[in-house]
């Protein structure tokens, strides 16, 4: 699995959020940026983005995931 084949099914899924990855093989660590992320609790920001990539997980082509979450204006703060 290529870290562009992550970034594709979590953009496919969390439509309007940016993603950004990086790693290869089975261990990427991943960045979302979405208004969708607004109020959310760390653990429910967490569980958004793993829900894209359950069956990955499960079937083992992802053996370990390191998500960061923002949204834009957390985003842009942080440039």
């Amino acid at each position: 699995m290529q870290a562009e084949e992550v970034k594709q099914i979590i953009e496919r899924e969390l439509e309007g959020c940016t993603v950004h990855t990086t790693g290869e093989g089975c261990d990427f660590q991943v960045t979302v940026v979405g208004e969708r992320f607004a109020g959310l609790s760390p653990v429910k920001k967490q569980q958004l983005v793993y829900s894209c990539l359950t069956d990955l997980i499960a079937s083992g082509a992802i053996h370990a995931v390191s998500i960061k979450t923002y949204t834009p204006e957390q985003w842009a703060a942080l440039q």
